[in-house]
């Protein structure tokens, strides 16, 4: 971290790589290339097995490597929009109470399962932050803010160190995305002195796919990189963020 940004090791951007739903591809494909690499990235999981301890041993592994294993809910709610259960409840029939209740038991799982990670970041899932319909349409992301340090969600843009909201920080998904695409987010980000998270579901197999080869290609890219962009898990680069920003308000 400098005076002029919160990047580590004098680094001009960072990027975060985020991986949803805790796809079977992630432990099979994404974490032996992320640590053949030397790269650390964040797995938000939804711990709803009823042995959830057990099913979180892999992902404790992972921890172990410098992965975080980050929130994304139980249920994963989404709007009910998507018609993918007529019968279940989406975000419109839910109350902010519903949504925290959810989101905290998640971390007691996480924090019993992986018992070796002291904190950990939000997903929202699909994206949506929100509980109601209509004239009851409510924002949840005060409830996030509540219990996390940071949270991802999804933008346009990379995250200013300065004026992104941590609470509602912005991504890029990636699927069906090239090489050289994935490469040129990174690069950006590093060019305008930004974060940049990307987001990623299946990788070389299942849904929301990535190609494992363009994966590597964006590894290998980031290994060869590493003096100039930082790349960590979002709670490590969001405590950062924080710190910078305390450290650069009191000097004012």
């Amino acid at each position: 971290m400098s005076p002029s940004s919160p990047w580590r090791n004098g680094c001009s951007g960072a990027v975060s790589l985020t991986f949803d739903d805790g796809h079977p591809s992630q432990l099979r494909t994404v974490i032996p290339v992320l640590d053949q690499h030397g790269l650390q990235g964040t797995f938000y999981v939804n711990p709803r097995a009823d042995d959830y301890v057990e099913w979180l041993k892999p992902w404790r592994e992972a921890h172990a490597s410098g992965h975080e294993i980050g929130n994304h809910t139980i249920r994963h709610v989404c709007s009910r929009n998507f018609g993918w259960n007529a019968d279940a409840k989406g975000l419109e029939d839910l109350t902010l109470a519903d949504i925290e209740a959810d989101v905290l038991e998640c971390s007691r799982r996480l924090r019993e399962g992986v018992p070796e990670q002291s904190d950990f970041s939000f997903c929202y899932p699909c994206y949506q932050d929100f509980v109601g319909e209509g004239a009851n349409r409510q924002s949840y992301v005060p409830v996030i803010a509540r219990h996390f340090l940071a949270a991802r969600a999804k933008g346009e843009a990379a995250n200013h160190p300065r004026l992104a909201d941590l609470a509602s920080l912005w991504s890029f998904p990636c699927e069906r995305m090239s090489g050289p695409e994935l490469v040129g987010h990174a690069e950006r980000a590093a060019g305008e002195g930004r974060w940049v998270i990307l987001t990623f579901h299946g990788v070389g197999e299942g849904h929301l796919l990535v190609g494992e080869s363009e994966f590597r290609e964006l590894c290998g890219f980031l290994r060869r990189h590493r003096g100039r962009i930082w790349t960590a898990p979002v709670i490590q680069v969001a405590k950062s963020v924080d710190a910078w920003r305390r450290d650069t308000s009191s000097a004012l």
